[in-house]
């Protein structure tokens, strides 16, 4: 095939909302000759950026599912994936992140480093994805790319120094300076397409003396020749700087920062080079898989493509033609009418047809190598999957599934809209693992929990749109939990004859609170009191127990149950009499522990201007919220605080008509709180309310 793979990279781009991050891979697919003309993200010229392939991610501006195309930059094949920036699809950028091997982090030049970019480089480190970071948005008013270059180093502790200084700001952005070669670099022409190197201007001079200097002096570190040279006074070639920052990039120990506007086409190529020279490619990066025939030992995979094939199926797309499955391919080759297994089912397919996507068109291929990001059609795998071939029996180790915070109640309006119905969730929830559902069995309804309002809104709407299926939701439900407060003791025996042999057991304990974890059973029992074989059976009877609470029904959390006591009967005694005796154990000292109601407290992040300051304070103050810090920056202002999930709801329409539509918010999960004593009763009293009309119906 003679593809060169060390020419090859896969790369994400993640951001915070608005940074610019599908502009940006809009241009990346202009000047790569992938697309002949720019389109817009809001969709002005009525045809919507490349990437967001989907009606409601054009019509909202936004990106909701990752999209992956492939271009060619100077002999270098890069497969690109433009990640969604809202908190609600972060499994998105999850499973991206997990098979990709660099990122671009995109930054707004005004906006800085927000709540959102503090989560997204959370993710990166995760799995430990080296980074080049790109300032964009530099043509905007109020833009400042040294600032953010500090808030990189104080607010994400990163090791970031800027390459590229910019020409001129705001209205008057002109161009770079490029650090490394002491050249102006200037974009000329409509869109940019002509590049152009020329001296510094004189009035940058000094500046760029000044940056140029702080740029050695920092990746001296990663490179002795260089530092020789540089105490020395002595010249240095632009390549030794380029291998210095490659490793230190490399090895995660420096964040190279470049500058541009991909709205005004500036900077974009300088980008792509950058790319090309800091990013590495999928030789440089250490893949491990854990061996399922010897104890999940861990096993270091080679990019090569003579060794048995081992490939990680990240994500799944139903489309027209059937269950698209995009996969990575680690090692070995992916060829049509090859023969793998699906390590996680144990089932034996045939590779069909492979593609190679381009947002949402796609080419036949016939072989993919490792590291490239191919697609398969019609295999039947859930995300996270890895296909093996070689007798080989691996598991790549699979991503990080945050828990959904919030559900909603939904029913289709008539038969037709039921069967869509099914279809629909049946395909998101094998999509999305952040995307749950299940039927209540007291009220018999449709339950699907997500990540936000936000991920619930676009999944019904998509539901709607894609399936034609009607729906009706009921009122969001916040995911709470039950816990208790303080020590108590139980010593229960569970009785039962009936003809024949009866049920016989007695266990006696004491259950606490528990800081480190949900649930944990601890086995006390001195001398035999209770025979070991039904010691797992009063562990199961206790984890019945903690699903579901007396207060208000939802599971109890942080709790350890111990047992250093009990009795059995030689006839009598049984596994299920003893998982009775640990559910009566259980309901007997619970309420003696205090319970209490604990519930999701997120972490709110809003930003607007500091005109409306006042009233952002008021809307968190009103919700139970607790402003943690504000910051000011200029006309700019930013309140993080924890606030209930439950006091959130409807509150982006709120703020918007508090700030005249100038502000915006992002939330996530942050921990378990207690909910206040009046809150608790209103919740007590309705769970009783509900369960009395339901024992009235039965």
């Amino acid at each position: 095939m003679g593809i060169d793979i060390t020419k090859m990279r896969n790369i994400g781009i993640s951001a915070h909302i608005d940074s610019g991050k599908t502009t940006l891979s809009e241009r990346i697919l202009f000047y790569s000759n992938k697309i002949h003309a720019i389109h817009e993200v809001r969709g002005r010229d009525g045809v919507g950026a490349t990437m967001d392939h989907m009606e409601l991610e054009r019509e909202r501006g936004i990106t909701i599912q990752s999209a992956a195309t492939q271009v060619e930059w100077k002999h270098h094949t890069i497969n690109l994936i433009d990640t969604p920036g809202h908190v609600d699809f972060t499994i998105e950028v999850e499973r991206s992140l997990r098979v990709l091997d660099g990122a671009i982090l995109v930054l707004c030049a005004v906006g800085g480093v927000q709540s959102q970019s503090i989560t997204v480089d959370r993710q990166l480190k995760r799995y430990h994805v080296p980074r080049i970071a790109f300032i964009n948005k530099c043509d905007r008013t109020g833009a400042n790319p040294f600032r953010v270059t500090v808030q990189l180093r104080e607010k994400l502790g990163l090791n970031a120094v800027m390459i590229q200084i910019p020409i001129g700001l705001e209205d008057k952005l002109e161009g770079v300076v490029d650090l490394i070669t002491m050249k102006g670099v200037y974009f000329d022409g409509d869109q940019g397409t002509e590049i152009r190197y020329a001296e510094i201007p004189a009035h940058l001079k000094a500046d760029a003396d000044k940056h140029r200097d702080a740029l050695l002096d920092a990746v001296s570190l990663f490179s002795d020749e260089l530092a020789e040279r540089y105490l020395g006074g002595e010249a240095i070639s632009e390549d030794l700087i380029r291998e210095a920052i490659r490793t230190g990039t490399l090895v995660e120990q420096f964040v190279p920062v470049m500058v541009g506007s991909a709205y005004k086409n500036k900077g974009i190529q300088s980008l792509l080079d950058g790319v090309n020279y800091y990013l590495p490619n999928p030789t440089e990066v250490k893949n491990y898989a854990l061996d399922l025939d010897h104890n999940e030992e861990r096993k270091e995979l080679s990019a090569d493509e003579k060794h048995p094939t081992i490939a990680l199926g990240f994500k799944l797309e139903d489309g027209q033609y059937g269950q698209l499955t995009y996969v990575r391919i680690y090692q070995g080759a992916l060829k049509k009418g090859d023969e793998l297994i699906n390590t996680r089912a144990r089932k034996k397919f045939k590779v069909g047809r492979l593609v190679r996507m381009h947002s949402d068109s796609m080419e036949d291929i016939n072989e993919g190598v490792p590291g490239d990001i191919v697609a398969l059609f019609g295999i039947e795998c859930a995300s996270g999957d890895t296909f093996c071939g070689g007798g080989l029996n691996y598991a790549m180790s699979s991503m990080y599934v945050p828990e959904p915070v919030i559900s909603l109640a939904i029913m289709p309006k008539d038969k037709k809209s039921a069967d869509q119905m099914a279809k629909a969730l049946n395909r998101f929830t094998k999509e999305d693992p952040t995307f749950q559902t299940y039927v209540d069995p007291e009220s018999n309804q449709t339950i699907i929990k997500g990540m936000g309002e936000l991920h619930l809104e676009v999944y019904i709407e998509r539901m709607h749109r894609e399936y034609k299926c009607e729906v009706e939701t009921g009122m969001p439900q916040v995911a709470y939990r039950e816990a208790i407060t303080q020590r108590a003791e139980y010593n229960y025996t569970h009785k039962k004859q009936t003809g024949g042999a009866g049920q016989y057991g007695r266990v006696v304990g004491y259950m606490e609170p528990f800081a480190d974890g949900d649930y944990e059973f601890v086995d006390s029992i001195k001398g035999g009191a209770i025979p070991t074989e039904f010691i797992p059976s009063c562990d199961k009877g206790f984890k019945e127990a903690v699903k579901r609470g007396s207060l208000i029904g939802f599971p109890i959390v942080n709790i350890r149950c111990v047992i250093n006591d009990g009795q059995s009967h030689p006839v009598d005694s049984s596994d299920i009499a003893f998982q009775m005796a640990a559910i009566g154990a259980f309901r007997e000292a619970y309420n003696k522990a205090r319970p209490c109601i604990l519930e999701p407290i997120m972490k709110v992040s809003v930003e607007g201007p500091t005109e409306f300051q006042g009233n952002i304070y008021a809307s968190i103050n009103q919700r139970r919220g607790i402003i943690s810090a504000s910051t000011e920056d200029g006309t700019f202002s930013r309140v993080d605080a924890e606030v209930p999930l439950s006091e959130m709801f409807g509150y982006s329409t709120v703020l918007r008509s508090l700030t005249q539509g100038k502000a915006e918010f992002t939330m996530e999960f942050e921990k378990y709180g207690k909910v206040p004593a009046g809150i608790s009763e209103t919740l007590i009293k309705a769970y009783e309310e509900k369960r009395k009309k339901e024992q009235g119906r039965s």
